[in-house]
């Protein structure tokens, strides 16, 4: 399977995503195993090792069913990003195609999946300084009681990504600034002009979604299976290593919750709440997200038939 510029020629490539607890990582397995295909991470925290619980991290056997790459790769401190994933990334799909089996992208991280289709974007790499001033300059805005400080410059900016990014979404308002500041164009100008020449990839992109009421659900079930399964241990166990709250993976959705539980702050029965709450939040930005992308084809994570032929279909024309 050569990386060429025909049409005809270029490997394929099933990205399976959608919102979180929709079934993607189940259905991604099964369609690698009937296919001869092989697992692609594109779950941002499910790169660190020790967060297996909260990450919904496929299990060890499900693991044996079908090879996986880009799952525990670093430990927790260790400031993984976009970047270095489209590096990673790339590379193990090309070790992939070399074996003459098919890339399977699973999961719900959108950024990772579009650097692995498109690259960074120019000026993208990080700027820890700068983001940290903008950080130190978001805490200042908020203690002085004006909380939209910094997505109201990004509004005025680029009223563009002003409007598709929630005031509320710290982490990819300060990097529209921050890409902004570095290469004195708008987000939405930067990826106008992304280009890196035909895409490597013949692609087909599945987003598995279960309709809202159904997704909401699935969530709440989740947050509950994840603390049987003993997931405020499971954070326990992270601190008690040396990784403390502050950083970045310990304030994902589930960690950040159970930290005030350890520290006697709060109940299990409140933060589960709060953590089914949060998660349903989450899985609504994901599904705006999803819905702006022209290409997808949206499927049922039961229609096991319809799967199972979209996917036949596809590889069938190669």
């Amino acid at each position: 399977m050569g990386e060429t510029g025909e049409n005809g020629s270029r490997p394929p490539l099933v990205i399976v995503t959608g919102p979180t607890a929709s079934g993607k990582t189940a259905i991604g397995i099964r369609l690698a195993r009937r296919f001869d295909g092989e697992i692609l991470n594109a779950d941002s925290m499910q790169v660190y090792r020790y967060l297996d619980i909260g990450t919904a991290k496929p299990t060890l056997g499900e693991r044996a069913e079908v090879p996986h790459h880009l799952i525990d790769i670093v430990t927790p401190d260790v400031q993984y990003n976009a970047g270095r994933y489209s590096h990673d990334a790339r590379r193990a799909a090309r070790d992939v195609q070399q074996r003459d089996r098919v890339v399977f992208l699973v999961g719900g991280t959108g950024l990772y999946i579009r650097v692995f289709l498109e690259g960074l974007m120019a000026g993208g790499g990080a700027d820890p300084e700068r983001r940290r001033a903008l950080e130190e300059e978001h805490r200042a805005a908020v203690a002085a009681g004006e909380p939209r400080r910094l997505h109201d410059r990004l509004a005025s900016l680029d009223p563009e990504s002003g409007a598709r990014i929630h005031p509320n979404d710290l982490v990819r308002l300060i990097r529209a600034l921050e890409l902004i500041e570095a290469t004195g164009r708008s987000v939405s100008e930067l990826r106008r002009s992304h280009r890196l020449g035909e895409r490597r990839y013949r692609t087909l992109h599945l987003v598995i979604d279960p309709g809202p009421e159904k997704l909401k659900a699935r969530i709440d079930a989740r947050c509950v299976q994840m603390v049987e399964a003993g997931l405020l241990q499971e954070v326990r166990s992270l601190r008690e290593r040396g990784y403390g709250p502050e950083l970045p993976c310990m304030r994902a959705i589930g960690y950040r919750h159970m930290q005030p539980v350890i520290d006697g702050a709060d109940t299990l029965v409140n933060v589960l709440a709060e953590m089914q709450r949060d998660t349903r939040h989450f899985a609504r930005r994901q599904r705006t997200w999803l819905r702006s992308l022209r290409d997808a084809v949206w499927m049922q994570p039961d229609d096991e038939e319809g799967l199972l032929e979209t996917v036949e279909t596809f590889l069938r024309g190669i």
